[in-house]
Formats: C-alpha cells, structure tokens, sequence
C-alpha cells in the first residue's frame, strides 16, 4: 500500500523507529531513517536491502541541533524530490522531580521532543503542499492527556506536541495534508535507559507495555488514512478522557499507580 512512498522516520535507530522502517519497506514503500547513530542506521539499512530490496536511506543527524536538522531535511528533499509522510518519532524523557532538574534537563527534552518536531513539520508541510498530498505522524504520549509525578517535564513537552498537532491538522486539512497525533502509554523500547535509569517505573509497568512491533504496524496501517488520532492502549485512553472529566476523584483514586514512578 506504500508503493512509490518515501516516508521520514526520526529516531529510527532502535525501538519504535527501526520497527516503522521494517513495517514501511513490508508495505513498499522507502524508509528515510535519521538518527544519531551511524553504524546502528547503516545495519537497518542493510537488512531491509536484503529482506525486501528496498534501498533505505539514512542520515546521520542530532534532530535537537537546529543548524544540522535544517541541513538535513534540506539534503532529504534533494535526494528523494517527493516526502509523502514524515513520521516525527525521535524524542526521549527524564523521570524525576520537578526539583532534582536543571533547567538544561528541560531545554534538552524541549529541543527534541517540541522543537525539532515543529522544525520538521513545518518544513515538510510547506514541501508536501506542493504536491497537494502528504501524511504527518506526530508521535505524542498518553503522558500529553494526563500528567503524572516525576514526569512533569516530559509531558510538558507532550502537552505541546498534542496542542501543535492538532492546531497543525485543522490548517492542513483544506490543502491535501493529514496530520495525525500517536498517544502511546509504556512501550517496551530503551526509551526507559534514560528515563528511567535505576528501572523501577518500567519493572512495576511490565506487564501493561506496549509491543513496539504491535505499535510500529497499527502506525504504518493507518498512514496516508485520515486519521485525527491512534490511541494506545484503548483502556489508557478511557482513563485519559475519565480524568479530563473527574480529574480531582481519578488522581485521588489512582494515586498509587501515579506515583509509581
């Protein structure tokens, strides 16, 4: 169904990123994978080569620095000439107090998580308006819906990624564009390896994670489908909207669960 589709992935050296490219190049269509890492980038090329024939491209790249993700979307556009969808994916969290933060912690999960994401949004919408035709993934957090201690400073960020998503998809809507907001409660990915280094919160979660194949092929199902949002777990997403309704008795009633962190 992805057929002759170049699709941008960020963060697409591990976890839900690698599992896109693999679902994308199932489907036909062509990975452009971005991440940090060369040799991790240079390996998922080379299996999707063999495993389907598909030559992936990849680009070595920090979306948080500004200066080199312009550069790199710039020789994106270059390489490929038509971007269909862009997946914005790359992002990661830091779970402690508001108090035991610097302000670095919070500009660092700023510059990813937000900056790069509206970076490339805007970059790419302005591209595939040209085309009259074009899918943007913007991968969120359940975390953007309901706030829970020791995670503060990540779900500010995903506070702002739901709220530019969905003010992004109603521009878009009239000019061929999706856009499309992902929110995804635990993931079993190495998003936790910096999160939540010590492994308690993601130890007392296991059993409710999310399979990132199981996520990465819902994503890839729904591209180029119009598609306000993908919310997983379905039971999260009812205590999300539970909590906008009765946010004072669902905090008090599911205190323990919050604070496991």
């Amino acid at each position: 169904m992805l057929n002759g589709k170049n699709i941008v992935i960020t963060g697409a050296s591990s976890g839900i990123g690698s599992k896109l490219s693999w679902y994308v190049a199932k489907n036909g269509g062509t990975p452009i994978l971005v991440a940090r890492s060369r040799e991790k980038l240079n390996k998922i090329a080379a299996d999707i080569h063999r495993q389907f024939s598909i030559d992936a491209g990849y680009y070595v790249c920090d979306v948080g620095n500004e200066v080199e993700w312009q550069r790199t979307m710039n020789q994106i556009v270059k390489d490929f000439q038509q971007i269909h969808v862009l997946i914005n994916n790359a992002g990661f969290g830091l779970f402690q107090p508001v108090s035991n933060m610097t302000l670095a912690d919070f500009e660092g999960m700023y510059r990813v998580n937000v900056h790069a994401l509206i970076q490339s949004s805007q970059f790419f919408a302005s591209h595939m308006v040209q085309f009259g035709e074009g899918h943007i993934i913007n991968i969120a957090s359940q975390a953007g819906k309901m706030a829970t201690p020791k995670a503060a400073g990540y779900a500010a960020t995903k506070h702002a990624v739901l709220g530019f998503t969905h003010g992004l998809r109603m521009e878009m809507e009239q000019q061929g564009i999706i856009v499309t907001a992902v929110n995804l409660g635990p993931v079993k990915t190495n998003f936790f390896e910096t999160a939540d280094p010590d492994g308690g919160y993601a130890q007392s979660v296991d059993r409710i994670m999310l399979d990132a194949d199981k996520v990465a092929r819902k994503i890839v199902q729904k591209m180029n489908t119009p598609v306000r949002e993908i919310n997983l777990p379905l039971w999260m997403e009812l205590g999300s909207r539970i909590h906008k309704l009765f946010p004072h008795v669902t905090e008090k009633l599911l205190k323990r669960q919050f604070r496991k962190k």
